[in-house]
């Protein structure tokens, strides 16, 4: 089953503030190639060591801090890795309002809960920019 088999066609895998639930996450393994291909998960880490699934209540709003400042997401996949320093990275696999994927470091995004108010508003204006100006 992929993220988006029980969505209508019209649906472009995006969410709102009330029906992100729906999103279906990536749990139990770490995910592959043929995984991401399927649309069943965000992303796959290949040359790293040691992956692992990360437990944690999947789907989960977040809140993502990249270049372009904070934006509303629902982290749907999580794995930890070591890098070719031996450094632990947690990664998280992200649905973006719009339908979009992103990929994040847990470190670069806030776990927050849906009736929060910044991400609610972060959801909102990003499926629909006129209300920025409201």
């Amino acid at each position: 089953m992929t993220m988006n088999d029980n969505l209508p066609d019209e649906d472009g895998g995006g969410f709102d503030a009330e029906d992100w639930t729906r999103l279906i996450p990536f749990v139990g393994a770490v995910a592959t190639l043929d995984d991401v291909q399927a649309r069943r998960a965000v992303f796959a880490l290949g040359d790293t060591d040691d992956p692992r699934p990360i437990a944690m209540d999947l789907p989960q709003p977040v809140i993502w801090w990249d270049e372009d400042g904070e934006q509303a997401a629902v982290a749907v996949q999580a794995e930890t890795h070591l890098g070719p320093d031996g450094e632990e990275m947690e990664v998280l696999g992200l649905i973006l309002p719009d339908g979009g994927g992103a990929v994040a470091l847990m470190e670069d995004v806030d776990l927050v809960d849906a009736t929060d108010p910044t991400w609610r508003e972060l959801v909102t204006n990003a499926i629909d920019p006129a209300a920025v100006d409201d």
